[in-house]
């Protein structure tokens, strides 16, 4: 599939008109109770679910041709996984209550839409358990080869909440289900919490799928600009194994495309200098491309960025200064592709990015941080999702344990 082949971002209002639909057939459903089968309501959901995803997959789609580097495509695939999960469980429903006849009461559906979060949870913990031991054990391997710094023992901190939370929920659960009790404090702690791991679950596969599209994504040989991400230098000012493999990638695809298409590309070195360098990213990676045999004239070096944000913002001064038209790639890490396209795209730079491999104890520390950094940004996103998966299942349980 390619990128930056739709001029239009694709919008999810049919679901919305969907919902508000399959909301008035169960209210209907509700007001025929006595005539209506469990059945249909389970199989009303079943269908309703089906279509989401349809629709989710295809506004994926769209959203991957539009613009990959969004935190749309994030929300789409966590949300096809819990879709697919409510799917099965109102099938099996279905199944159920077709065999034992059952009518079609409120408490039935209130309950089985209450349980969803807990469900989802119990369901994907050996997904978590799994990625908690992987981000336990690179932490460990991180801390021996890099150092007891804050930010490599904080995958052990994250593991370990992890773990003890979903244990706590699951075991609080249990002891509410083992009593029977009623009250609803409790109950509400128990789905709320659950609530917020399976948004988290979501969150963090989606981030994960869509960080793996983009970083294993190879642009079109069609490229006028190359623009190399700095990340730190040696000592002596010479490029690190990590800004390097940077380097190597955006060379190898340099090489490639020309030897393909015949079609020449300007390299940007992007990076500014740090207090504890000798010269800025950018110059150590202008001598290293002139090492590497390639022409002066195609390098042009930014070396007043400090981050990410500002790569991107004074890289594309720098190309349209000589071409506002160009075709734009980035290189950079594969754990940081997703990003780096994002800012790019906030700066209205529409660029493809490629990812240089890192070494496995690296990547889970580096990837909690990029996703942690996609929820900082996006805190007003997740102030409103929270806040209604809050609101939903706070109602869900005064319903049910009134």
């Amino acid at each position: 599939m390619k990128l930056d082949t739709r001029s239009k971002k694709p919008k999810i209002y049919n679901i919305a008109a969907l919902s508000v639909l399959e909301g008035a057939v169960l209210a209907a459903m509700l007001h025929l109770a006595e005539n209506v089968r469990l059945l249909w309501a389970n199989l009303s959901l079943v269908i309703y679910f089906a279509l989401v995803i349809v629709m989710l997959a295809d506004a994926l789609r769209k959203q991957i041709q539009w613009n990959l580097y969004s935190y749309n495509t994030i929300l789409y695939i966590g949300f096809i996984l819990f879709s697919l999960f409510l799917l099965g469980i109102h099938a099996w429903a279905a199944a159920q209550s077709r065999s034992l006849g059952l009518q079609f009461h409120e408490q039935e559906m209130v309950h089985a839409l209450l349980g969803s979060a807990k469900g989802y949870m119990k369901l994907t913990s050996p997904f978590l358990y799994a990625f908690s031991i992987a981000l336990f054990v690179s932490n460990i391997s991180l801390i021996r080869h890099e150092g007891r710094r804050f930010v490599n023992i904080l995958g052990i901190i994250l593991s370990l909440l992890l773990v003890a939370g979903e244990m706590i929920i699951l075991l609080l659960d249990r002891a509410l289900s083992s009593t029977g009790s009623t009250q609803v404090l409790p109950h509400l702690l128990v789905n709320l919490g659950a609530a917020f791991y399976l948004y988290f679950e979501c969150m963090t596969i989606g981030t994960i799928a869509a960080d793996t599209i983009a970083a294993r994504y190879i642009p079109e040989p069609d490229k006028d600009f190359l623009i190399v991400l700095g990340c730190g230098l040696r000592k002596d000012g010479t490029p690190t194994p990590l800004l390097k493999g940077r380097l190597d990638l955006a060379l190898d695809f340099y090489r490639k495309q020309l030897a393909l298409t015949g079609r020449d590309a300007i390299f940007v070195c992007s990076g500014g200098q740090g207090p504890d360098e000798v010269c800025s990213e950018a110059a150590s990676m202008r001598d290293y491309l002139h090492e590497e045999g390639v022409d002066p004239l195609h390098i042009l070096t930014e070396d007043q960025s400090t981050d990410t944000a500002e790569n991107m913002r004074f890289s594309k001064d720098k190309i349209h200064a000589v071409d506002p038209d160009g075709k734009v790639a980035f290189f950079t890490t594969n754990y940081h592709v997703f990003r780096a396209g994002l800012k790019a795209r906030r700066v209205k730079m529409r660029a493809v990015g490629m990812g240089a491999p890192t070494r496995w104890y690296f990547w889970p520390n580096a990837a909690v941080r990029e996703f942690v950094g996609l929820l900082t940004e996006h805190r007003n996103k997740q102030a409103a999702v929270l806040g209604t998966m809050a609101a939903v299942y706070t109602i869900l349980t005064v319903l049910a344990y009134r």
